[in-house]
């Protein structure tokens, strides 16, 4: 038994993510369920040959001193992979994302027509949350591939690690990966910023010096897309703000109410009949929002959202219940997935 093997096996599941540990049997998560994908469990050589297959001398380095790795791997003919290789009890464990060959474009997605409003953007910052495996990175994948067959842009993207591979269409596009392309975030977007683009995607926005950056590349005529780890819009732009120190932040409000353009927020949810459909909580940056964001005032943030209907703003909870009525989800995962405490009650 190779990764080879299992990889291959897993993509013939159409399986999102393959999972190695020892003492279980190899799972595959598909449609959001872990089922194993054959009946041998792990033992330690196992897993760690399996590692192996996977790793570069200087990959066994890195885990060895760090605990973990991320890389990405790719199977002629089969797909890529994105991998996290870590130690857990003294043993191997690892995770793999499969990745498409062909990126799904934002009508494939069944994504929302704001979507590409955002895309066709010319400057300011976009940003796409969720939670780790709600779809952001094939999110923004598909919006970079609609401005890249729709506009003439120099795109660059800073990632970690690169997933979806892109082709020059319209555009010119040039991916870096953090780790052996660039040594973080903060230094590849400041890079950027002297490589004359038009479009900048940054995979995830994870410390000050990074937002600040993003925020000034906004401010100069840059589209900037990028990711964070928050759960809906509010609370995104509290995160944002909170990430400076408070001597700060009035003039991070001032900057973000004049820069951002949106926020989606999304949840992957079963599809009826099969795969998942994304469910998308929208911010549209209007003057009553930006008022909003400058003066601090974000718990106000969802009232607005709730009677922004004619800008394409949406609550999780309407996103929620109008997948329901088009019947994309059932009635049971409606009830599942609404929000505890509901807004509109």
């Amino acid at each position: 038994m190779t990764m080879t093997d299992l990889l291959t096996k897993a993509v013939e599941r159409k399986a999102s993510d393959l999972h190695i540990t020892v003492g279980s049997f190899p799972m595959v998560r598909k449609d959001g369920v872990l089922t194993p994908l054959q009946e041998e469990k792990m033992t330690p050589g196992m897993t760690q040959l399996l590692a192996k297959e996977l790793m570069s001398k200087k990959g066994t380095d890195q885990l060895t001193s760090e605990g973990e790795l991320d890389l990405s791997y790719s199977l002629a003919g089969i797909g890529r992979f994105r991998i996290n290789i870590f130690l857990q009890r003294g043993s191997y464990g690892i995770s793999c994302r499969i990745i498409s060959s062909k990126i799904p474009s934002i009508d494939e997605l069944g994504l929302i027509p704001l979507v590409k409003d955002l895309a066709r953007e010319d400057k300011g910052l976009v940003i796409v949350t969720g939670a780790t495996g709600s779809g952001k990175t094939t999110t923004l994948a598909s919006m970079v591939e609609y401005i890249n067959r729709e506009k003439t842009s120099h795109i660059i993207t800073l990632e970690d690690p690169i997933e979806y591979l892109h082709d020059h269409k319209k555009s010119i596009i040039n991916q870096r990966e953090i780790g052996s392309d660039c040594s973080g975030f903060a230094p590849g977007l400041r890079a950027a910023l002297r490589q004359d683009p038009d479009v900048i995607l940054v995979g995830e926005m994870r410390d000050l010096e990074t937002i600040q950056t993003a925020i000034t590349a906004a401010e100069t005529g840059h589209l900037v897309l990028a990711t964070l780890h928050t759960v809906d819009a509010p609370k995104t732009i509290d995160r944002i703000i909170d990430v400076f120190p408070p001597h700060q932040q009035n003039q991070v409000r001032i900057q973000l109410a004049g820069t951002l353009k949106g926020i989606l927020a999304q949840r992957l949810l079963p599809r009826v009949g099969g795969n998942r459909v994304a469910a998308i909580e929208a911010l549209v940056s209007t003057p009553g929002i930006k008022n909003l964001i400058r003066e601090g005032k974000t718990h106000q943030i969802y009232s607005q959202m709730q009677m922004g209907a004619k800008y394409q703003m949406k609550t999780m909870e309407s996103a929620i219940k109008e997948l329901a009525q088009q019947g994309l989800i059932s009635k049971k995962t409606m009830d599942e997935h609404l929000p505890a405490n509901n807004i509109l009650n």
